[in-house]
């Protein structure tokens, strides 16, 4: 009989505030942080998680967050190169846009939130159109990933009575090559192409007027641009020198504090200020100056320069009054006549402290802060968020403004890696330690209870009674902690060096710990009462029994849970087993080529598994010490291992991120499972054998639950050979659309292509819109099938009599239309309806031209009985595109052709009377609307101006009727 396993399945990843690999996005109250895969909404006042925007199976980081205008409606780009639009409210995905090959890099919503450009590390730019879920087209020309996107109206700077819409928009683009590109969307090229920087530049930003454009470096550069709206509304055009006219000019750079890598600077949406991160842990606040404020500033100055003058070269006193006044106006004209230059203009206000590396920032939309001033959101590297606020400028010369902080969130996780990670007998709480921070978990909750300081903590574990922890450190101490009171209780010098391993006997009565000073060290529990009074309750400390000198560093120690041995992993890459009650020599376990980093022993005392950073897992006999099987078990060293509690399965967690589970018996894999984004350190399995715990380098702490469905390892293998085999396919189909970057992608790409393909069409192979492919051509092959029976059953009843006819038997229809009762025509459009309307053109690629012929006969039946015009439409102009070339040259077409478009025509003609006949109704209505608010409005009261004049004489004369105070009874 063929073994099963229960199959393990993700359940909880928590202990995350915000990772670092996306920016954020706030709206005055709720925070849109990403959290690795997923995208978390935090209430930062009450410092709770309102929503998690999580997609089943879906497994990419999060790159970037970008808000759309229609508030409810967010794009979230992944790392595997697909954006998903996700409803706020809903908190689910709307649609998903797969088109780039990386990481994507930078998002923007144009004004009206109809459009989204998309830049990645594949250097592509794409522009989708978010009403119909379809990609318009693909724009080439950056050498490396776009970095910023931003879009520019050639109407910003004309009225808004305007009613020319005749001038297109465009989208500006920066990228690490050092290019800032000026793209046409309504010609689709590149018109004007900057170098901006002498090296990569990582952010830009337009302000409100789009009249000036900056940008930041690598370098530390903070360059300003000017926009010529009057050669962007123009288009290109020559001037009388033969030179095309240039839209971006250079004005200055602006001076920023530090030198440091500018990596985003962002406008104020409503008020006069610029804010530019270019240190790790500050953001400087620049204050937009009106015109008025910089020529007073200018008047001052000379006026100074003036008075200094006077001081320094005292002039003779022959000089007239009215030659004076004629020195002062021509100093004025002076003044009047300055430019006003950058630096006038933006000037440092303030300087925002974090309390670490700030990984992105955001201005609040709707201002929520107090009157004059604002409020500053950062995301921080260290797995927090922070909001501060920022004063509104005063005139009084008392001091230098500074920012408050006014909320801040970093209970909910650890700042840096999670070091290891330890459960409590009963599986209901689970602690976990990184450098800083000691945490208390609910594990059913995934709340954090407790929250303690502790040093850089290497392992720890639960002391008999699960009341307190015991923590080892990096600088060698055993600290004990308790639970109830939240406090440390003890501080044990251990050892003279990191204190790598720490273990619990299975009869709870003693402890051993190994350290880097190459000692193992034995403890005795011992129970000592707080106070005089006994009742006051008691707790335990360690009393040192024994010391076993080894010749190497001790990584690892462990007891057998017999308690007869005693297992000791030194760094000569060997494990040395002993005697517990002698501390004799017993086995020597040799094999490993690098230290073995962790091990542990099975419930019957028989096996012991080893992991070392080799990469190798080695299974042992603890009889003979002889080796059972070397498994190579990871990609990279492994960090842990751990028995299920009663049988010989067993987890292994490593550097490649991965956690796998393994039979013991039989040496193989069951199970792998994929979630961590950072080196996995820490690994607990559960007493119970209910699931397993693991913390990573990504500050994520990730539950594991055993679920009740059953698991077979034959077909588990099949799984991830299809994964593979599709994966691979759909690699291949992308390979001959290459970007013309100079990447690892780009460098397919010839000479002639990159010059020649700077538009391209939006598509990419993905198992999806394979396997929509697949589903649309089964369902082709068994609308075709019915249709050909039903034929020849119609061919068949016309040559018989009447009579005859009417005793044939109709041919029994498809299963599959029989359930669902319709006919192939309906069937054929119901699977093509399922499609997501993103997938549904790549999976029109796949159709062979057969059935590219058999389906546009589809098409004519549909726009004869009007079915889904919008569907039909989009299908045929997409196919006539696609596969324009083979219809031309096939006569046979034309059959299919001219009837379809006669249907088609009659169609769209009656779905544009209808059309207007609502637009004209709904514009009546309006009117209506309108004209009855008007006639309501004005019918209130006669408005008699004399009266209104007369009375506001009176009130200013003190004449008019004073208030009176009149007190109300209840």
């Amino acid at each position: 009989m063929v073994k099963s396993y229960l199959r393990h399945g993700p359940t909880q990843a928590f202990g995350l505030v915000c990772s670092s690999a996306s920016n954020s996005v706030w709206d005055g109250k709720l925070a849109y942080v990403p959290a690795l895969e997923d995208v978390l909404v935090w209430d930062i006042k009450k410092g709770q998680m309102v929503a998690m925007w999580h997609e089943t199976g879906h497994r990419a980081e999060v790159t970037c967050i970008e808000r759309s205008p229609r508030q409810d409606s967010f794009a979230v780009g992944y790392a595997d190169g697909s954006i998903r639009l996700w409803s706020a409210a809903a908190g689910t995905v709307i649609a998903t846009f797969n088109g780039h090959k990386k990481s994507i890099t930078a998002l923007r919503f144009d004004p009206s939130g109809v459009r989204l450009a998309s830049g990645s590390q594949d250097t592509d730019l794409i522009l989708w159109d978010v009403v119909a879920e379809a990609g318009l087209f693909r724009l080439r020309g950056h050498r490396d990933q776009i970095t910023a996107i931003r879009f520019l109206s050639a109407q910003a700077r004309l009225p808004s009575t305007s009613t020319s819409a005749s001038l297109s928009d465009h989208i500006l683009t920066a990228s690490k090559d050092s290019f800032l590109k000026l793209w046409s969307l309504s010609t689709q090229h590149c018109i004007q192409t900057v170098v901006a920087h002498g090296s990569e530049i990582w952010t830009l930003d337009v302000n409100e007027d789009q009249d000036l454009v900056f940008t930041g470096s690598s370098e530390g550069d903070l360059k300003a641009w000017r926009i010529d709206h009057d050669a962007l509304s123009d288009g290109l055009k020559e001037n009388e020198a033969g030179e095309i006219t240039k839209i971006l000019h250079f004005v200055s750079s602006l001076p920023l504090s530090s030198r440091h890598r500018v990596s985003q600077l962002y406008f104020h949406p409503s008020k006069p200020y610029l804010a530019v991160q270019s240190h790790d842990r500050s953001v400087e606040i620049f204050r937009i100056r009106t015109e008025d404020e910089v020529r007073k500033k200018q008047a001052r100055r000379k006026r100074r320069e003036r008075e200094k003058i006077k001081e320094k070269a005292s002039k003779p006193k022959g000089h007239s009054v009215q030659e004076k006044k004629s020195e002062d106006a021509q100093e004025e004209g002076d003044v009047a006549i300055d430019e006003i230059a950058l630096v006038d203009l933006f000037t440092p206000y303030l300087v925002v402290r974090a309390s670490g590396k700030v990984r992105s920032f955001d201005f609040v939309r709707e201002d929520h802060a107090i009157k004059g001033g604002t409020q500053l959101f950062v995301a921080l590297a260290s797995n927090a968020l922070e909001v501060y606020n920022i004063p509104a400028p005063t005139k009084s010369k008392d001091g230098i403004p500074e920012a408050t902080r006014m909320y801040s969130l970093d209970l909910p996780g650890h700042r840096t890696d999670v070091r290891t990670l330890c459960l409590s007998s009963d599986d209901d709480l689970l602690t976990s330690a990184s450098n800083g921070l000691l945490k208390i978990w609910n594990v059913k909750t995934t709340a954090c209870i407790r929250t303690l300081d502790c040093p850089y903590a290497i392992c720890s574990t639960f002391l008999p009674g699960d009341r307190q922890v015991a923590v080892g450190t990096r600088n060698g101490e055993i600290l004990i902690f308790d639970l109830a009171s939240s406090s440390l209780l003890e501080t044990v010098k251990a050892h003279t060096s990191t204190l790598w391993s720490i273990h619990v006997r299975a009869d709870g009565l003693a402890l051993v710990t190994g350290g880097a000073d190459k000692d193992v060290k034995f403890w005795q529990f011992e129970r000592k009462n707080l106070s005089a009074d006994a009742r006051s309750g008691s707790i335990l400390t360690l009393v040192h029994a024994r010391t076993l000198k080894m010749t190497d560093d001790v990584l690892s120690v462990r007891y057998s849970p017999n308690g007869k041995l005693i297992a000791v992993s030194l760094l000569d890459s060997t494990v040395k087993v002993f005697f517990e009650d002698s501390l004799k020599f017993f086995l020597s376990l040799y094999g490993h080529k690098l230290p073995v980093l962790s091990m542990d022993i099975s419930d019957d005392s028989k096996l012991i598994v080893t992991c070392s950073a080799d990469k190798n897992v080695k299974i042992w006999g603890l009889d003979f010490g002889d080796c059972h099987k070397s498994i190579f078990a990871h990609d990279e060293s492994i960090m842990q291992v751990a028995f299920e509690r009663g049988s010989h399965y067993f987890w292994t967690v490593g550097k490649d991120k991965m956690l796998k589970y393994w039979d013991g018996d039989k040496f193989e894999n069951i199970q792998k499972l994929e979630g961590h984004h950072g080196e996995i350190w820490a690994l607990a399995v559960s007493n119970q054998g209910k699931f397993v715990v693991t913390g990573s380098h990504d500050k994520s702490i990730r539950l594991w639950e055993k679920l009740d469905e059953p698991l077979f390892l034959e077909e588990e293998r099949e799984q991830e050979l299809e994964q593979l085999y599709e994966g691979g396919i759909a690699d291949s189909m992308n390979r001959a659309d290459a970007p013309i970057g100079s990447g690892a992608a780009g460098a397919e790409g010839d000479a002639t292509q990159q010059d020649s393909a700077e538009v391209a069409a939006v598509s990419k192979q993905t198992t999806g819109t394979l396997m929509a492919g697949e589903r649309i051509v089964e369902a082709l092959e068994l609308a075709d099938a019915e249709r050909v029976a039903i034929a020849a059953f119609e061919d068949t009843k016309k040559g018989l009599s009447s009579a005859e006819a009417e005793k044939l038997q109709p041919p029994t229809p498809n299963a599959m239309l029989a359930a669902y009762g319709v006919g192939p025509e309906a069937y054929l459009l119901r699977v093509i309806e399922k499609i997501p309307n993103a997938e549904l053109m790549d999976a029109l690629l796949v159709l062979p031209f057969g059935k590219v012929v058999s389906l546009l006969g589809y098409l004519n039946e549909w726009a004869k009985m009007e079915w889904n015009i919008t569907l039909t439409s989009r299908i045929m102009f997409f196919l006539l595109k696609t596969h324009h070339h083979q219809i031309v040259a096939q006569r046979v077409m034309r059959t299919t052709l001219i009837p379809l478009r006669k249907h088609l025509r009659e169609a769209l003609t009656k779905q544009k009377l209808i059309l207007g006949y609502n637009l004209a109704g709904l514009r009546y209505l309006k009117r209506q609307e309108e004209a009855a608010h008007t006639a309501t409005f004005f019918d209130d009261g006669a408005v008699d101006e004399d009266k209104i004049k007369e009375k506001r004489e009176k009130a200013a004369s003190g004449e008019g009727k004073k208030r009176k105070r009149i007190s109300i009874k209840a």
